[in-house]
């Protein structure tokens, strides 16, 4: 490179002296061509910044500023803290990249708690405070990090950059240390993302290994939260994990946000971010009154709604619109062998739990030989005294050659005994020690000493004979050290899919123009606006028009549809409850048609035909029902000669509900002049029957999990918590239910609730049952103090009791069957209950109730028969049907007729009044 620098310096001089020379003059052959330049600075630009800064080296874990770090604070080790500046001080020995990448560095690896034990202002992860300035602040290396990261006797050394001192190439790390930390790094076209891992869950996965077992591992975070791994995909390119922030309802007014996602702090998610709280109050999107941060050492953000506002909806908003919810996609890029390599974290894990068995092996090698060289110079030492060689000083000869060599040649009758040769040095090294130590050498304790060294040898051969086994052993002493501190701070869970559109707040009001054709949330007011009802900014609309003719379209301040607007309403993809009426002319003057129908799936901005397509047609009536309904109507015919009747009653409930594209049956074959409402319809749809996913903790329709029941529009739902209350909600999928929820059933005025509890101060067993009162809050199951806790609970009506309990011998368990009704009524919800006085009570649960007949049940079984039934005559064609219907009613006549004299003469009686 200095060459050719060389050639363009020269080039410019020939330049200068021959500026009078035309160009074709010059030497041409002495232009650099910058092209390969350029190439060549850039491979190397790019490769120093892949290996020497961004991406971490799979055997230790570590970037270099990381590795240079800790090599420097254990120079600097002495078991006492350091200032954060002098640290950066001396790393600048290695790193020549300044202080203030080092300082961050140095504060990021604090943060992670695992090799820097610190002292002072550290800032905080969960507030994103900063920290204090190096001046301020200490650190030493932990206990952990000393165990684990550094010996120098298997470390390779190479120069650092300016060739001054030595710095390690890699340290010897005995753990996992990359999973553990996790990592993230940008580098000249390549990325790497390892989330962290947990320290327990690493090291029984190194053990499984090295067992030869399988394993799986899973991140884990130290802000907590929730995560969903069902697309991490071992942390290689293409997963995808997500993670949720803990969100609670305090009460129907309050949330309460006590762990985060990765990544983020409450700064960012209150205001500091595109995703922030804040921002989704501002645009609309959550209705939030007020945010209390009161977060210190454990997060606590209080959310106060505004009034009328779900919790259960605004929490799902939160997880739509904010970074309480955030998703990273990991990328298990690292340096291996001297190369960028893409690896999973199994392989990773593989890689360092294989390093660490050849890391000890190393350690326990060197071990051996520092052992066998103890024990061979002891051994040296005590012939040399014992058999009394050191005589051979005190002889007069003149030549000290030949005095060594007389020395060695009185070993020779002992060199079987020893496992080495017997060297020229080392018999110098014997003959320097001074007279007064010949005199005072213990004999007995030599010989204690080399038995306590081939007592140590004998165990360090039999550590390498049993390698996989002393490797083991290792990583359940860390464990048992360490373990204790790094319990798992994210739950793991599989999340449902949240729908933006329903849970986005009602934040802007739409309006119609039927006259100019417009539909928007910002017409220009006047009298011909009509108000429809109130939207999102996310939301889609569905428009009508009286030529049976439909578009779905997304929200937007004006949008021109046409004049002939007949309905206008908020759009919802795959509902299937709400059912449109619709009676429209075939045509000009064509036949009356009548059609009941569901949207479906449709796509937006696109128009579609509810009528059969024929020029001229048009709407004559049209309803849209949320929850299925059926009205009555009346139909008035034009005038025609030879018509006698020109009106008529038509019920909706007397067809059945189709598709959209279905033409739908005739009405009347005479044109139609109007068609006025005759009475309201009820809902012609079945109960919905909801489901509870515990899994995901959600309501469903889709069948997955345990079936609750069928549901009408006031039905409500139940649930139980082992903290001690019930919650009764309605059936809204997107109700949340707590963590601790321990049982979930359909609410029933008439349930009774039994349960037991624990007076744990006490040592007592209470029996309990009640009837739920309705309630929006929270409500006690329990009497108020820490020392109950909730043992089980159930909603059978004649549950039985089985007490398994010490009577006076209490090796000997005797055991009890007890009817719950019988033992204890039914109280107030606030009583206590009645105690169970079974001396000590070893166990206590429900078992198997009594059988109990529930006359609901019965009938909602026949409810869902006779619906079955009527599907299956819904699914036949129209003629069959009228021929089912026919036979029914013929076989009912005949069950009717009187099959006495007595029952005829009763029936002409009827007849006559």
């Amino acid at each position: 490179m200095d060459e050719e620098r060389g050639n363009v310096e020269q080039s410019e001089e020939q330049f200068i002296d021959n500026s009078d020379k035309t160009l074709e003059e010059y030497n041409l052959h002495k232009i650099v061509h910058v092209q390969s330049m350029f190439e060549k600075w850039f491979l190397d630009y790019a490769s120093y910044v892949i290996l020497d800064r961004a991406l971490p080296d799979v055997y230790d874990g570590l970037k270099p500023v990381q590795r240079r770090i800790l090599h420097s604070m254990d120079e600097l080790e002495d078991g006492r803290y350091n200032k954060v500046a002098n640290i950066v001080g001396n790393t600048m020995k290695y790193h020549p990249h300044g202080d203030r990448s080092i300082g961050d560095a140095i504060v990021q690896l604090g943060q992670k708690e695992f090799l820097i034990d610190t002292q002072g202002n550290w800032g905080n992860i969960f507030t994103g405070d900063p920290s204090a300035a190096p001046r301020y602040i200490e650190a030493r290396l932990s206990k952990f990090a000393l165990e684990v990261a550094f010996n120098h006797k298997t470390t390779s050394w190479q120069s650092s950059y300016d060739g001054r001192n030595k710095e390690p190439i890699l340290l010897p790390v005995k753990f996992p240390l990359l999973l553990a930390q996790g990592v993230e790094g940008i580098a000249v076209g390549l990325s790497t993302q390892i989330l962290p891992h947990n320290f327990n869950e690493l090291i029984d996965a190194s053990v499984a290994i090295l067992k030869n077992k399988s394993f799986e591992i899973y991140p884990d975070f130290p802000t907590g939260g929730s995560i969903d791994i069902s697309k991490y995909n071992d942390g290689t390119r293409g997963g995808r994990v997500r993670n949720r922030a803990k969100i609670s309802i305090l009460d129907a007014k309050t949330l309460l946000i006590s762990e985060l996602p990765y990544g983020t702090n409450t700064a960012k998610l209150i205001k500091d971010s595109r995703k922030s709280i804040t921002s989704a109050v501002d645009s609309g999107k959550l209705k939030i009154k007020k945010i209390d941060d009161n977060t210190a050492e454990t997060v606590q953000i209080i959310l106060h709604l505004q009034a009328g506002v779900s919790p259960d909806q605004t929490i799902d908003a939160l997880y739509a619109f904010t970074d309480c919810e955030m998703s990273y996609s990991p990328n298990a890029c690292v340096i291996y062998n001297g190369k960028p390599a893409f690896l999973t974290v199994k392989e990773i894990l593989q890689i360092n739990t294989h390093n660490t068995v050849e890391l000890l092996k190393k350690e326990l090698q060197i071990q051996l030989q520092e052992l066998e060289e103890q024990w061979h110079w002891i051994s040296l030492e005590k012939i040399f005294f014992e058999q009394r060689i050191y005589k051979e000083l005190e002889k007069d000869t003149k030549n000290w050659e030949e005095q060594l060599k007389n020395i060695e040649t009185a070993f020779d009758p002992y060199r079987s005994q020893f496992k080495k040769e017997i060297t020229r040095d080392m018999v110098l090294k014997l003959c320097e020690k001074p007279v007064r130590k010949i005199s005072k050498f213990d004999i007995k304790k030599a010989e204690e000493q080399i038995a306590n060294i081939e007592t140590n040898i004998d165990e360090v051969k039999n550590h390498l004979a049993h390698i996989i086994d002393y490797s083991i052993r290792y990583f359940l002493n860390l464990q048992k050290k360490y373990g204790k501190n790094y319990q798992r701070k994210t739950e793991i869970k599989s999340f449902d899919t949240i729908d933006a559109t329903a849970v986005a707040v009602a934040n802007l009001k739409l309006y119609v123009n039927k006259k100019e054709g417009f539909v928007g949330t910002n017409l220009k007011r006047d009298d011909e606006l009509e108000y429809v009802c109130d939207c999102s900014d996310i939301d889609e609309i569905i428009v009508f028009g009286e030529n049976g003719k439909f578009v779905v379209s997304k929200v937007s301040e004006k949008q021109f549809i046409g004049t002939n607007i007949l309905h206008v309403d908020v759009f919802r993809r795959n509902d299937d409850r709400t059912i449109y009426n619709m009676i429209y002319s075939d045509g000009n003057n064509g036949r009356a048609m009548v059609k009941r129908f569901a949207i479906g799936g449709v796509i937006r901005d696109r128009e579609y035909d509810l009528t059969k397509g024929k020029s001229g047609s048009k709407v004559l009536y049209f309803t849209s029902n949320p929850n299925g309904e059926a009205e009555k109507v009346k139909v008035y015919l034009k005038a025609k000669p030879k018509l006698k009747k020109l009106q008529f009653e038509f019920d909706f409930s007397s067809i059945a509900i189709k598709g959209r594209t279905a033409q739908g049956n005739i009405l009347s074959r005479n044109p139609v002049r109007k068609v006025e409402l005759s009475e309201k319809g009820i809902s012609t749809l079945s109960a919905i029957k909801i489901y509870f996913d515990d899994i995901v903790m959600k309501l469903n329709i889709e069948e997955r999990g345990e079936l609750l029941g069928s549901f009408k529009e006031d039905d409500k739902i139940i649930s139980i918590y082992q903290s001690g209350y019930y919650r009764i909600t309605g059936y809204d999928l997107i109700t949340h239910f707590d963590d601790d929820l321990i049982s979930i059933r359909k609410f029933n005025p008439k349930m009774i609730v039994s349960l037991i509890y624990l007076n744990k101060k006490e040592g007592k067993y209470f029996v309990k049952r009640f009837n739920p009162e309705l309630s929006e809050k929270k409500v006690d199951i329990l009497p108020n103090g820490k020392e109950f806790e909730l043992v089980e609970v159930t909603t059978e009506m004649l549950p039985q009791l089985e007490v398994n309990f010490y009577k006076k011998n209490k090796d000997e368990v005797e055991m009890e069957v007890i009817s719950v009704s019988d033992f204890v009524s039914v109280m107030n919800i606030k009583a206590k209950g009645k105690r169970l006085s079974y001396g000590t009570i070893k166990k206590v649960s429900f078992i198997e109730p009594l059988p109990y007949e529930d006359e609901e049940d019965d009938d909602t079984d026949s409810y869902e028969e006779m619906e079955t039934e009527q599907e299956c005559v819904d699914n036949i064609d129209e003629a069959v049907a009228k021929e089912v219907f026919e036979h029914i009613e013929i076989e009912e006549k005949e069950k009717k007729k009187p099959s006495t004299d007595k029952e005829k003469g009763e029936q002409q009686q009827l007849e006559i009044f």
